[in-house]
């Protein structure tokens, strides 16, 4: 991996730098007939893109150096990150199912949205080219996201239809640059094919880490009263992610990794960034509604 020779001072204008980014994924990720970018525009905004990827990679490198690179190990490695990864346990979730009025949930979904990037099109970007066990896995993986051919079961707009029960656009609330930093970390990663394992571990680690936090947003949801069909979403990947995580080490990690050694670090690194990001989420939740 090389890295951008200088780097900004990124942490100076995060809100900026995030809603450019933003403006590149929607660019580059959205069906059109003409460009979006004109490509001096497009060639600055990969390049910043670049630079923000490469600055969370140096904010875990001396972590994820730590990382074996043999398989049984690293997976060993990877799988406590759902202990102690970055952002795991954090009070939020246990406030939420606990203690958090409707429209401070409302307000949480409006920010999960916000930082949603679509695993279904992650996991269609990352798995170009993979070798065939991985490839297989993640199409496994796809095929369930899109409701195994049913549009209702698709996991996408379950989300859409829960911001919409609960009219989360139509509160005005808005949007912090962590959740906006979220979903262009794991855009940014599956977009670029120097990146395409640490997209596999950043993704991987959600479906790892996932479950635990699902079941609290929807222990909050019950408790206010919303109903099985309207919180499907979470209440789907409360249990789902946990097959989806265990397939995902035996079938896409462990293959990699036995294949090619190297491959272990970027995977680690693609987690930690995911798991930062996050973490950086919650902290920023707590001090807007706790």
């Amino acid at each position: 991996m090389t890295a951008t020779a200088a780097l900004p001072d990124l942490a100076s204008i995060p809100e900026e730098i995030q809603r450019r980014l933003t403006r590149l994924n929607e660019a580059r990720l959205t069906p059109r007939l003409e460009s979006a970018l004109d490509l001096e525009t497009e060639m600055a905004l990969r390049s910043l893109e670049l630079s923000f990827l490469e600055t969370e990679r140096a904010a875990i490198a001396d972590r994820a150096s730590e990382a074996p690179d043999e398989p049984a190990a690293f997976l060993a490695w990877f799988e406590a990150l759902r202990e102690n990864g970055p952002g795991q346990h954090d009070p939020l979730f246990a406030w939420l199912a606990n203690s958090a009025t409707l429209d401070q949930l409302a307000w949480f979904l409006a920010q999960e949205v916000a930082g949603e990037a679509g695993f279904d099109d992650l996991v269609a970007l990352t798995q170009l080219k993979m070798p065939t066990r991985a490839k297989l896995e993640l199409a496994r993986n796809y095929w369930d996201e899109m409701g195994r051919g049913k549009e209702g079961g698709m996991h996408g707009p379950m989300l859409d239809r829960l911001a919409s029960a609960l009219n989360v656009q139509g509160r005005g609330f808005a949007i912090v640059w962590e959740s906006v930093a979220l979903g262009n970390v794991l855009a940014g990663l599956a977009a670029n094919r120097q990146y395409a394992f640490h997209s596999i571990g950043a993704l991987g680690v959600v479906e790892l880490t996932a479950p635990g936090r699902a079941a609290q947003v929807n222990a909050a949801m019950q408790r206010l009263g919303i109903s099985g069909k309207t919180r499907q979403y979470y209440a789907l990947h409360a249990t789902l992610d946990i097959r989806h995580s265990a397939s995902w080490n035996a079938e896409v990690i462990t293959p990699l990794v036995s294949e090619d050694p190297r491959v272990a670090r970027a995977i680690a690194e693609g987690a930690l960034m995911r798991l930062r990001a996050g973490e950086r989420c919650f902290e920023r939740y707590r001090q807007e509604l706790m």
